[in-house]
């Protein structure tokens, strides 16, 4: 993401969202708690600005996605959402869609680790809140369910039939995104959909340990490989190599690359800058 701005105001209130930032780390959190943290217009929206202007603002460092009260997100509000979409016209339906599709893009191309924290329901578009996030830390109650054709829709919305045969194979997408049936946990450890499966209650307090474990260290260089993960998806063997090249001679010019050699010469720790 670009980080030049426009003449539009930075925005310090979110209305949709619980947004707090301490020490490199932003921790956002839907607060909808009496309705497992459904999802409204408003929030795809808040969530949307919110990652580009952090993306532009270079800040944070790591960003963790939370759930308020008994779950992570139980996806789109049917009232506010559904019901709504029933009467819209197919360009504002496609607007709409779209707007889904950019808050996916934009956890996938903002420059910092974005770690879901995830504990009961992660469901419809809140599973794939979380599949879109670099590293999924989830308690023994999370349970995923992408459940886009019980509703008869295609499971393929929010960019979900490409990025979950890329997690969990093409085997198991398949049957995820067709049957829309929960994973609970123990399955999803198994299946590689959690990065880490935590105690009873603490997908939170190790998301954040994991946040100031990325937060601390190289972040241009942590930046460039979410980059080129996203990037070298599609890409022939020949392109990846000559990119991966091409950033490594970037990052070799930095000042983490000269401070990893002075520290190990001086035997300390380095004391990583991000440049």
């Amino acid at each position: 993401m670009s980080p030049f701005p426009s003449s539009a105001p930075r925005a310090d209130a979110w209305r949709h969202l619980r947004v707090t930032t301490e020490d490199g780390i932003a921790t956002v959190t839907l607060a909808r708690p009496e309705k497992l943290n459904a999802l409204t217009f408003g929030a795809y929206a808040d969530l949307r600005d919110l990652l580009a202007q952090l993306s532009r603002e270079r800040s944070v460092r790591a960003l963790v996605l939370a759930g308020e009260g008994r779950g992570f997100c139980s996806g789109g509000d049917v009232d506010e959402i559904i019901g709504a979409t029933l009467s819209m016209d197919t360009a504002q339906l496609l607007d709409f869609n779209r707007m889904t599709g950019q808050v996916v893009r934009a956890i996938r191309e903002c420059p910092f680790p974005v770690i879901a924290a995830v504990h009961g329901v992660a469901a419809g578009a809140g599973a794939v809140l979380a599949l879109a996030s670099d590293f999924r830390v989830a308690d023994p109650s999370a349970r995923f369910a992408f459940l886009f054709t019980k509703v008869g829709l295609s499971g393929g919305d929010m960019g979900a039939a490409y990025l979950l045969p890329r997690v969990v194979g093409l085997g198991h997408a398949t049957r995820l995104l067709m049957l829309g049936e929960a994973v609970r946990a123990p399955e999803a450890e198994r299946i590689g959909l959690i990065s880490e499966l935590t105690d009873e209650g603490h997908a939170n307090t190790r998301a954040a340990e994991l946040a100031r474990r990325l937060a601390d260290g190289p972040a241009l260089a942590l930046a460039q490989t979410k980059a080129l993960l996203t990037a070298e998806l599609d890409m022939p063997l020949a392109a990846s190599v000559e990119l991966d090249a091409s950033t490594q001679a970037l990052l070799m010019k930095g000042e983490d690359y000269a401070e990893f050699h002075a520290a190990f010469t001086e035997k300390r720790p380095p004391k990583w800058q991000g440049r």
